[in-house]
């Protein structure tokens, strides 16, 4: 009776003590579940492109092999490290590619294609980036490249139907090990497939459009933009920083033009940015207006947008402290000229109206 009583104490302990384990293992995997499911939480694209807060991120990759590159959609691997605000990070896989011709012979590391599409990445939503980068390890340079960062976020002020951009502060590490690490501002530019879903178009392959080819209101704001910051660096026709996208629900209605790369415009005043030799301008701060004829009543349509958003786009300009004081009173210094021009119906229909292009 002892020995039954003993068995069954035996088996009943170590009944007990399986349930115990499994519950413990159980409650192991789950956190473990958890835990691995929350670093794969897709990133928002959107909210990632409207927050405001600098991103610390870690880029590895083999800095030399992306030196030495070759031609477009050429790619290497990496690993991209986010630490976002909130303190959450995120590490994931990513495909680098060089892009870009000068900057590419001539600046310290080359602007960056980065390619996070991946199943499963929780980066994947954020499509391919342009990564803007500073062209040297100074100081001006990386003022450079936080006044091209305004002049996106100026643009975003004034149109909807424009890239929407996102600062970090980067450090390099070259998994080859021959270089040493180093850390600068950059930024990245908004996914063009993701640009057009927000505004109910899509991008598509397309012929090459004539300027007058694509929507009319648009294409005044554009060109009138283009005057704004001082930038003559651009064409629709050769496809030369302007992107078109299409309206999703109506194939009859003309592409809309939409502009970027804006670092030999005045606004920026690079030291590398060559004057416009077909236009005849010597210094690249001289502005031209390159859009053609408009109504008197388009134009200054177009020119109550800028007059109403003047007082939100200086307050951009000066909250920005990344950016010397110096530089900011050399940026709104720059863009008065601009509303003290529009101010005059004379200079306006000069400008805008009489000397605009006609071919």
């Amino acid at each position: 009776m002892f020995c039954i009583f003993k068995i069954n104490f035996y088996i009943t302990t170590k009944l007990l003590v399986m349930k115990k384990f499994s519950f413990f293992f159980c409650t192991i995997v789950l956190l473990f579940s958890l835990s691995s499911s929350a670093q794969k939480t897709p990133i928002d694209s959107l909210k990632f492109f409207t927050d405001e807060d600098i991103i610390e991120m870690t880029l590895t990759t083999d800095i030399r092999g992306l030196q030495r590159q070759k031609g477009d959609d050429v790619f290497q691997e990496g690993t991209v490290k986010m630490k976002f605000p909130d303190k959450t990070e995120v590490t994931e896989k990513v495909a680098v590619g060089a892009r870009g011709k000068f900057r590419r012979e001539n600046c310290r590391i080359p602007p960056i294609m980065m390619n996070f599409r991946s199943p499963g990445s929780a980066l994947n939503n954020l499509g391919k980036l342009k990564l803007v980068i500073s062209c040297g390890p100074k100081s001006g340079d990386e003022e450079l490249l936080f006044k091209e960062f305004l002049i996106y976020k100026i643009y975003n002020l004034l149109e909807n139907k424009s890239f929407r951009v996102r600062l970090l502060n980067i450090n390099y590490e070259d998994a080859s090990g021959k270089n040493k690490p180093f850390t600068q501002h950059a930024f990245l530019l908004e996914d063009d497939g993701e640009m057009a879903r927000r505004n109910g178009c899509k991008k598509k392959d397309h012929p090459p459009y004539l300027t007058e080819s694509t929507d009319r209101e648009l294409m005044t704001m554009v060109s009138i933009f283009e005057y704004f910051i001082g930038n003559t660096d651009w064409s629709v026709p050769n496809n030369q920083n302007i992107k078109l996208i299409f309206d999703r629900k109506n194939d009859a209605a003309l592409p809309y033009p939409v502009a970027y790369d804006f670092d030999y415009c005045g606004l920026v005043d690079a030291s590398y940015a060559i004057p416009n030799e077909v236009i005849g301008t010597e210094k690249v701060t001289e502005r031209v207006y390159r859009g053609f004829p408009r109504s008197l009543e388009e134009i200054q349509s177009i020119l109550t947008v800028f007059k109403n958003k003047k007082e939100s786009i200086y307050n951009l300009i000066n909250s920005f402290t990344l950016l010397s004081e110096k530089a900011r009173k050399v940026m709104t210094s720059y863009l008065d000229d601009f509303y003290t021009t529009i101010q005059s119906n004379s200079q306006v229909k000069t400008i805008f109206i009489d000397n605009a292009r006609r071919n």
